[in-house]
């Protein structure tokens, strides 16, 4: 696959007011999910789950890709299609997550590096194989007293950079998502400035590997204050930061960026991304590659019985959307009650 078509297939996952999908959750993860609605997390209600998801009526007007997980992408729907198959007929890219994890990076405490460059060319050639057309893997940097490193920094963004060139070579558009957590007491101005560092970082490692600037899709954190920081921004200063942070480091080849929520709620993470999106012309397609605040919502609705399969497939419907809407700059919170 060519440059073109590596940014062809970035433009259909973000482009005519879509986003992204992120059906990733590792088993773990998931299972978490699961125990807070009281089901049981069996491969089938795995399985079913995400099939509830995919096969929302309308939904692909919204959904331009959806990121799965290895095991998602082997399972079938209930009759007999393969997810990645039945992803691409109802016109929504299929991608994967590749990378294995943030693990304790050494000699750095309360520092981590994501590790899964080990063997993927091959896995990448396989997941090709079953229909993938995108990927991703998550650095996570973390704020805190002395940290992020430069050192921690670099090597998250080296791991993304080699990841990024491989998936290139595969002929896959690579998800870049580096991420600066929101855990902690952290100022605004602190997230600001360490994102800021993250990205230059990032994209001089991306240009060092020969990666294609114009073939990769962006998943940043929003600039977004601590969780448990005493005096937390509003929306418009959120929206103001990141935007301030995006244009001093995104080159503007990159077609899109597509944000994570991380740890916002469903209505923070739409109302934040429609503020931005009223802010003016962007080099960059603006959107949102959202896990939790477009699935919170529909498990809840869900909750493993069967019987609330069309009010989970609602709540999806509901959330894909208000952040459509917030993609293209005509969200109002008034929507929410509304919608």
């Amino acid at each position: 696959m060519n440059v073109n078509e590596l940014n062809s297939v970035a433009n259909g996952m973000l482009g005519n007011g879509k986003g992204i999908l992120a059906a990733d959750e590792s088993s773990p993860t998931i299972k978490k999910r699961f125990d807070s609605i009281d089901a049981e997390s069996t491969e089938e209600n795995r399985r079913r789950y995400r099939e509830m998801l995919f096969a929302t009526a309308g939904v692909a007007d919204y959904i331009g890709g959806v990121i799965l997980f290895d095991e998602t992408i082997r399972q079938n729907t209930t009759d007999g299609v393969l997810f990645p198959q039945y992803l691409s007929d109802r016109g929504m890219i299929p991608g994967i997550k590749v990378d294995k994890g943030a693990k304790a990076l050494a000699g750095f405490p309360g520092e981590t590096v994501t590790e899964g460059l080990d063997g993927l060319r091959e896995r990448l050639e396989e997941y090709a194989d079953l229909g993938a057309k995108f990927a991703k893997w998550r650095a996570v940097i973390h704020i805190g007293d002395g940290i992020p490193s430069d050192y921690c920094i670099s090597a998250n963004a080296h791991a993304l950079a080699r990841y990024a060139a491989l998936c290139q070579e595969a002929g896959i558009v690579p998800i870049v998502e580096p991420e600066v957590l929101m855990d902690g007491d952290h100022s605004i101005e602190r997230c600001e400035e360490v994102t800021v560092a993250t990205l230059d970082v990032v994209f001089a490692e991306q240009k060092a590997h020969r990666v294609a600037l114009e073939g990769i899709v962006l998943k940043p954190n929003m600039v977004i204050s601590g969780t448990a920081a005493a005096n937390r921004a509003g929306p418009q200063e959120v929206a103001e930061a990141t935007l301030r942070c995006l244009k001093a480091t995104v080159p503007a080849e990159v077609p899109g960026i597509a944000f994570l929520s991380g740890g916002q709620t469903a209505e923070e993470a739409t109302e934040h991304l429609g503020l931005m999106n009223q802010m003016g012309e962007l080099p960059w397609e603006l959107s949102f590659s959202y896990g939790r605040a477009l699935q919170a919502p529909a498990l809840d609705a869900w909750r493993g019985d069967e019987a609330n399969f069309a009010a989970g497939q609602e709540a999806l419907f509901k959330r894909a959307r208000l952040n459509s809407l917030a993609r293209l700059g005509k969200y109002e919170v008034a929507m929410e009650s509304a919608a």
